[in-house]
């Protein structure tokens, strides 16, 4: 049986979610293969200076930045963190050939950007013979040295500007390999027929007024405070459901807000397919895991694009324009009028189908 290790980190939810989503196909096809999840920031504990200095994981520290909304200049915080992994390169590759030398894999995929050098020079000291696969979790690279290096590997891209970022780079074209859009879990393309309206019922809804879904990554983001007041405030006949992920303290504040629209809350969830099956549409950030699933649930989105989004991620949104599937506004203060340009019905049905499309 041959081994695979599928290498993954908690900085974000994508990459995590990625590595188990695969992971599931794997078992569902009933593939003859032996699947290991590798969790990065584990082998590479003995190195996290943030961790040493003040007892914080760095991939803890960078989820806190995503839950508080301290993202303004972040591509500013790339190099250094860049020149950072540059000088504990040596230190990452050794540990990452022991790690592989004690239990050789057949094969490595990477959903993760940053350490593909390391993880690439690693493993052809352990086992050369082992093929690296990388699989952006973005819709594009966010060069240099983020997702693809000019190494003897195979890259798994999830769209033409991808494809063209790696022909680019120089990678051989038989080594690239095309998708659409990112890893989702199986049940996102097997959506469970249900009774839209008693199900909404459920939850505390009304069973047809449009259906927004605000979700912002696996710990939330306090902009969705911003969102509920600002939407409470209007008169458009809607509703919300709001995913806050890990983020308890972001439910309970949402839960004391005093709303004319009906909210329905959730914390942490396993269950995004369903509320997204009650939706209409999706708002949140620009992140590549949570637009796809919102188009394989035809789903329209509204995004933001500013100063504070995360660099790798701006590329999502010249797509969701380029595409046609939803909005991109500069700031979440424009959200009322962009859902009433939204919901208007040939707006509403050509984006929607824009989304079946894809």
């Amino acid at each position: 049986m041959k081994k695979l290790d599928f290498v993954f980190f908690d900085a974000g939810g994508g990459h995590r979610s990625a590595a188990t989503a695969l992971k599931a196909v794997v078992e569902q096809q009933k593939r003859p293969w032996e699947v290991r999840l590798v969790n990065l920031q584990e082998v590479l504990d003995p190195l996290d200076i943030f961790r040493k200095i003040t007892r914080i994981r760095m991939e803890d520290v960078y989820n806190k930045l995503l839950a508080k909304g301290w993202t303004l200049g972040s591509e500013y915080l790339v190099p250094p963190m860049h020149a950072l992994i540059k000088l504990y390169h040596p230190a990452q590759r050794q540990l990452l050939t022991k790690l592989w030398k004690t239990d050789p894999p057949d094969l490595v995929v990477s959903v993760i950007p940053n350490f593909n050098r390391a993880l690439y020079q690693g493993l052809q000291a352990a086992n050369p013979k082992a093929p690296l696969v990388t699989i952006l979790t973005d819709l594009a690279d966010y060069p240099p040295h983020f997702w693809m290096e000019l190494q003897e590997q195979h890259l798994i891209c999830g769209t033409e500007e991808a494809v063209s970022q790696a022909r680019k780079l120089g990678h051989h074209p038989q080594k690239i390999w095309q998708t659409s859009g990112m890893i989702l879990r199986p049940r996102f393309y097997e959506p469970v027929p249900l009774d839209r309206a008693e199900e909404r019922r459920k939850l505390g809804l009304h069973a047809d007024l449009p259906t927004g879904l605000v979700l912002f990554g696996g710990q939330g983001s306090n902009v969705m405070i911003e969102i509920a007041k600002r939407l409470s405030r209007t008169s458009i006949q809607m509703q919300l459901i709001f995913i806050c992920g890990k983020n308890e303290k972001l439910a309970a504040k949402l839960r004391r807000i005093g709303s004319r629209i009906p909210f329905h809350i959730v914390g942490f969830t396993h269950e995004v397919p369903y509320f997204m099956q009650l939706s209409d549409f999706m708002i949140g950030k620009p992140g590549p895991g949570s637009i796809s699933e919102a188009l394989a649930m035809n789903l329209p989105v509204i995004v933001e694009r500013n100063a504070w989004t995360l660099p790798q991620e701006r590329f999502n949104t010249e797509w969701v324009r380029e595409k046609g599937i939803g909005i991109v506004l500069k700031n979440f203060s424009e959200i009322g009028p962009a859902i009433q340009g939204l919901l208007a019905p040939e707006e509403f049905a050509r984006l929607k189908a824009n989304a079946a499309a894809i």
